[in-house]
């Protein structure tokens, strides 16, 4: 790394800090004593396989921007969305291999906007499913109402049975 003033490549770091995104670098050039910012991000090691066979790195941010769009106006804290996010990361990357199909990451997200949020599950649902008609959407609420009547079913079964 070079100095962005002068150039010079000798540089003492002053101050180091984590982000969580990133690590952030306070140096200060040995030449020139201008100081400077640099950001050190751990590269990917998790490629997502696409639905046309492309790869490409997962992308965490990308994930926080489809949330947030599907959870848009919806009573949903920023944290839920975080929480999210953190246990898809987690999960994918809880799987051991380099590559990861993206249908897993789409489907993990639709489990939990599914215990979360309705609305936020269909404008996600309508997007990664290509939903492109009322019909498509009305057979994926049936599929939501009907997932959430036996998890309703399950959990007072387990209530009766305490």
């Amino acid at each position: 790394m070079v100095c962005p003033h002068c150039g010079h490549g000798n540089h003492k770091v002053i101050d180091t800090r984590d982000t969580g995104e990133a690590i952030r670098r306070r140096r200060e050039c040995q030449k020139c004593n201008q100081r400077f910012t640099s950001y050190e991000h751990v590269a990917p090691s998790l490629l997502v396989i696409k639905g046309d066979g492309r790869r490409e790195p997962f992308d965490r941010q990308k994930l926080l921007v489809g949330l947030r769009i599907a959870t848009a106006k919806r009573p949903i804290s920023s944290e839920i969305v975080e929480d999210i996010a953190r246990f898809v990361e987690d999960n994918v990357s809880g799987i051991g291999k380099a590559e990861v199909n993206s249908q897993i990451i789409g489907n993990l997200v639709l489990d939990q906007l599914a215990q979360v949020d309705q609305v936020a599950y269909i404008r996600f649902a309508s997007v990664y499913l290509e939903l492109n008609d009322a019909i498509e959407v009305r057979s994926e609420l049936d599929r939501l109402i009907g997932r959430q009547a036996v998890g309703n079913s399950a959990s007072k079964l387990d209530d009766t049975n305490h």
